[in-house]
Order: structure tokens, then sequence, then C-alpha cells
């Protein structure tokens, strides 16, 4: 079924994720499938006074801590791959997708706190939606 699957990670609140990651591990090991792990740092203004070397150290974290999550999340280690990418989350998502041409993308979305708001997707997940090349699975938390 599904041999490329990409699951977007916000480091913001990493177990917002856990269900996306669990059903995409069930998904890739229909098909002995590979999980691509991605998260996305946001652009920092220059207007913003950091040290030099804080887009290096901001990388190696997310890194090291998708790292911690696909260990912890019993995924084939062989069988899943980490990504950092920088700039708008949506953009960034989808351009993974491109790059290792995913046929699925797993992701989370937060439910509506107003029960007339059920019916839409956060501004992120709504973009991929609309926009993807692949099929879009999107877990609801």
């Amino acid at each position: 079924m599904y041999k490329q699957i990409l699951v977007p990670i916000d480091l913001g609140n990493p177990a917002l994720a856990n269900p996306a990651i669990a059903t995409a591990a069930i998904m890739a090991g229909i098909a002995a499938g590979a999980v691509r792990l991605v998260n996305v740092l946001p652009f920092v203004p220059m207007l913003v006074a950091v040290s030099p070397d804080f887009e290096v150290r901001q990388r190696k974290s997310a890194e090291e801590t998708l790292a911690i999550i696909a260990k912890e999340s019993g995924l084939d280690a062989e069988r899943v791959s980490l990504s950092v990418r920088k700039g708008g989350i949506h953009q960034q998502i989808l351009e993974e997708a491109s790059a290792i041409g995913a046929d699925l993308i797993v992701m989370s979305s937060h439910r509506p706190r107003w029960p007339a708001m059920t019916h839409f997707l956060g501004s992120n997940a709504g973009h991929v939606v609309r926009y993807a090349k692949c099929s879009v699975l999107v877990v609801r938390n």
C-alpha cells in the first residue's frame, strides 16, 4: 500500500503527534514501508537578538528530539528517517513530501474548542490536505 509515509512533528507539542506516529507505523507495517518524521523550524527575524550559533543549536536540538521520539515510538530503526527543515510549516511539509516521493502524509490536528468549528482543520493541516499531491490522513486528537 504505502511505501513512503511522512509524519510532521510539532516539537512544541510532541505528544500531539503520538496518534499520527502510531497510525503511520501501522500503515507502514502493512506494506513494509518507511516512515519519515519531519519538523519545521520557524524563521527567526533578523531583528531578534540571538547568539551567532542559535540556528545550529536549534537544528541540533530538533534533530536530537526527533531521534528520541522515533526511538520511543517503537518504529523499526531501519525503516524510520528524520528531517529538520526551516521555513513556512505547510510549504516545508509539502516540499519534504515531494522530495522523498511520499505516497501518504499522516498528521495530527487539534480538535477545535468550539462545537461550531468542528468542520475546520488547523490552517497548516488544511493547506497540506488541499495542496498535497499524495494522500493525506489527518488524525484528530
